[in-house]
């Protein structure tokens, strides 16, 4: 008797594993999760120390399941509560991954770049991502640092790219897989996030925030969820009700956040439920509130009850 063809045909073994994304603040890591998982899981701005937390990104493709952790970036400059949580984190996520991509703009290193670069173990693989390639106008500059970089560490590979161009997050991707294990997926095929849809909504409302405020808020602003819940809706399938609060350290801070006659805190407010209702695939009312919390970052209490670790 003929075997069948399903027997015939060989199986891929499965794959799975951690990717930590780690670098200074600002080098482009939640933009680079973003593409990898082909979806917004982490919020994006100029402002550096935009990520507060450690965030789950799951691709699943192929035999391969890739689980990207990104983290806040190393703070090395203040020692408030607030950072000691952020180091925490990313402490936390490198310490038992299976591969690390470390982060930085093509052709530099700074000094915050080499304290990142020493919290990594050498048994981690670890690859150099030279990320914003694009930006870089004389490539030929980079072969000396590349050269200096290969002093620095035991790097298993050097990536240069730009995580806006599809081809080199592929690329990206191919070699990721080569270094995860063969083992079961953690996570069904179709999950992206290990996040809650609360989480998400208090970092969409604190990336508009970021974007519409500029440099002006000091980076410790942040956002309270304090009401989530899900509603019979009459014209969609979902309805969602977010109240939320943005936490601030000053009075003159609430004034720039509310802006004159309520516009700007109407904007922020607009642009994060546009957002949410793609994202929740729902109905969303979303009210905002503005309050001050003097010193807040800098309060170990008062940041876990805001949601991080101390």
């Amino acid at each position: 008797m003929n075997p069948s063809p399903t027997e015939d045909t060989p199986v891929d073994p499965q794959r799975c594993g951690l990717v930590a994304i780690v670098g200074r603040p600002n080098v482009g890591k939640s933009t680079l999760l973003n593409a990898l998982v082909g979806q917004k899981i982490s919020i994006t701005s100029r402002k550096a120390q935009t990520t507060r937390h450690r965030i789950t990104g799951i691709r699943t493709e192929a035999d391969t399941q890739f689980i990207f952790v990104d983290t806040p970036g190393f703070q090395t400059r203040h020692t408030n509560a607030l950072n000691r949580s952020l180091n925490k984190t990313v402490l936390g996520a490198v310490s038992d991954v299976d591969l690390v991509l470390f982060v930085v703009e093509a052709g530099h290193f700074t000094m915050a770049d080499a304290k990142v670069l020493s919290l990594l173990h050498p048994s981690t693989p670890v690859l150099l991502v030279a990320n914003k390639l694009d930006a870089v106008h004389r490539r030929a500059e980079l072969a000396p640092w590349l050269r200096d970089m290969q002093q620095r560490h035991p790097f298993t590979e050097f990536v240069p790219m730009s995580a806006k161009n599809p081809k080199d997050i592929a690329r990206l991707l191919e070699i990721c897989r080569q270094h995860l294990p063969e083992q079961t997926w953690w996570y069904g095929p179709d999950e992206l996030t290990d996040r809650s849809e609360k989480f998400l909504a208090s970092e969409i409302v604190r990336e508009k925030l970021f974007r519409l405020t500029g440099d002006e808020l000091p980076y410790t602003s942040t956002v309270v969820i304090e009401q989530f819940e899900e509603e019979p809706g009459r014209t969609a399938n979902r309805m969602v009700r977010i109240a939320a609060t943005i936490v601030v350290e000053r009075d003159g801070h609430k004034a720039m956040v509310i802006g004159e006659q309520g516009e700007k805190l109407k904007r922020i407010g607009t642009e994060a439920r546009t957002e949410l209702e793609k994202l929740l695939n729902a109905k969303v009312f979303l009210q905002l509130w503005v309050k001050v919390r003097s010193g807040w970052a800098d309060d170990e209490a008062r940041v876990r009850s805001f949601g991080y670790d101390t």
